[in-house]
């Protein structure tokens, strides 16, 4: 179930869980979520005043993960489009040719295809 509280100008929105357990524990998620296990039988109250203790422990572990954002984008493969190999940003260059081919050449990844339909072209 899905809660709120209020911290500073901050919401943090958390997914409560009950389980049979002693202690509240508290999970920041890469995916920016906040998962929060209570013991049975807690009172709504004390969790959110817990919440509200951990809330600079919260913000902090959320914005260590909004470091690694945005994710690499969904990749197209036309010319000009920028791609990591081996730790090094390339440039990817898209030609028609004889045969299908794929060079490194300085900062470009090179594909030669032979067939017009592979080949596209970035305006």
């Amino acid at each position: 179930m899905e809660h709120r509280i209020q911290f500073g100008s901050k919401e943090i929105k958390f997914e409560l869980t009950y389980s049979n357990r002693k202690s509240l524990g508290i999970t920041v998620t890469p995916e920016l979520q906040v998962l929060v296990t209570a013991p049975e039988g807690a009172s709504l109250r004390k969790i959110e005043a817990v919440v509200r203790k951990r809330a600079p422990w919260i913000l902090k572990q959320e914005n260590f993960f909004l470091s690694f954002h945005p994710k690499t984008p969904i990749r197209k493969y036309v010319a000009g489009e920028s791609h990591l190999y081996l730790g090094r940003q390339y440039n990817l260059g898209v030609k028609e040719g004889k045969k299908n081919d794929v060079h490194r050449k300085r900062n470009t990844i090179e594909v030669t295809a032979t067939s017009k339909a592979l080949v596209k072209k970035a305006w």
